[in-house]
């Protein structure tokens, strides 16, 4: 740990731009709660203020942490977030499955918990381990980078496999992100990388192929596809086809950000009803309410917040920390492409929150902890030398 003060270590542009883009969640949760009419907006953005709380001391916490403590605590926090991922088979809320046909929420009287977002710091934690452990005992060569592959897919799999039992497609998509993002960035040479993209886009061509041929959703409906799902589709590639249907919610997303217009219609001026406004589809509220330059100046913030990051990956220069920045981006910069996408009809609906203004208590305080653990670099700015038996598989 260096001699600086505290407050010299401390990343003040991280903190300032997720506190704009807090408070730019609450105002956007205000507005779609004061128009959807189901729940009232005061008690609304006061549980989101309780969760930013709960989550800045979940930053303080987790800036006490070095990077030796860190490595110790990844599989640990691995363990603990695969056994929330099997509780939650059994466990999970029947009311929130019977809505949306997902089985990843915990109830706890009025709260609602998510397990997923406890196993996303977690895993880039664990992910960061695993190619700093390997890196440190091998050298980057063909059969070593395979090794390192395979050693990532096994911390991987269990994930995935419990997400897709779940029935949560969007989340599992999240984790797949998080694992490109830390493989780009762990040396694998490309000779390796460029076949597996070819292979992963030869995959994503005949997905589309299959989901727009009626011999090929037949197909899929008998490996588990849910009719949900086609339907989501459906409106991504024919929002217009059914507006009053399947497609409303994206319908009514597009035509709230078009209606907003260059500058928007004001602060609480919202008059195209979206449904869950408040979480998935709150771009929608910022689209209408500030238009094209609010919502521009929304991802700048996002670009700036990932800039941030990425700088303090140079300044630490510390491999374990890279890797846990690198999936840190990813999670956010998915969630960010996703979200606005789907919002704005570039991309099918997922309900994938937008980080940070989306209402949903489990999803902020997982990324604050996310957050959290890249500020904690700074913070601590060490160089850590791993010794015989942190190189030990």
């Amino acid at each position: 740990m260096t001699n600086d003060s505290s407050q010299n270590r401390l990343d003040y542009g991280i903190i300032l731009s997720v506190m704009l883009l807090a408070l730019i969640g609450l105002g956007a949760i205000y507005m779609a709660t004061v128009h959807d009419g189901s729940t009232s907006p005061v008690r609304a953005v006061i549980m989101q203020v309780m969760w930013y709380v709960i989550g800045g001391v979940g930053i303080f916490i987790v800036l006490q942490f070095d990077a030796e403590q860190l490595w110790r605590l990844a599989p640990i926090l691995y363990g603990i977030g695969i056994f929330l991922l099997l509780a939650v088979l059994v466990l999970y809320d029947r009311q929130v499955a019977a809505s949306t046909g997902a089985k990843s929420w915990f109830r706890l009287g009025p709260i609602t918990f998510q397990p997923s977002e406890v196993m996303k710091p977690a895993y880039i934690l664990m992910l960061g381990r695993v190619v700093t452990q390997h890196n440190t005992k091998f050298k980057h060569t063909t059969h070593n980078d395979w090794v390192l592959i395979g050693r990532m897919l096994l911390w991987t799999l269990p994930v995935a496999a419990l997400m897709m039992l779940q029935n949560d497609f969007g989340t599992t998509l999240v984790f797949l992100a998080i694992f490109v993002g830390v493989i780009l960035v762990s040396g694998i040479t490309w000779k390796i990388l460029v076949p597996i993209a070819g292979v992963g886009a030869a995959i994503g061509g005949m997905a589309i192929l299959l989901v727009t041929q009626t011999w090929g959703r037949t197909i899929l409906a008998k490996i588990g596809f849910k009719a949900y799902q086609f339907a989501r589709i459906d409106s991504w590639l024919n929002p217009s086809g059914a507006t009053s249907g399947d497609s409303f919610q994206l319908w009514q997303s597009m035509k709230a950000i078009g209606s907003g217009q260059m500058t928007g219609k004001g602060f609480n001026h919202l008059e195209v009803v979206v449904p869950v406004q408040e979480s998935d589809m709150i771009f929608s509220v910022i689209g209408e309410a500030f238009g094209f330059i609010g919502s521009a100046a929304v991802i700048l913030l996002y670009f700036l917040l990932i800039y941030q990051m990425i700088r303090v990956i140079f300044d630490t220069k510390n491999e374990f920390y890279a890797y846990i920045t690198s999936g840190v981006v990813m999670m956010i910069v998915f969630h960010v492409f996703e979200n606005i996408g789907m919002n704005i009809g570039l991309l099918p609906l997922t309900g994938i929150p937008l980080p940070f203004i989306s209402q949903g208590g489990s999803f902020l305080l997982a990324n604050m902890l996310s957050v959290g653990m890249v500020l904690s670099m700074r913070y601590h700015h060490t160089s850590y030398m791993f010794s015989q038996e942190q190189e030990s598989f």
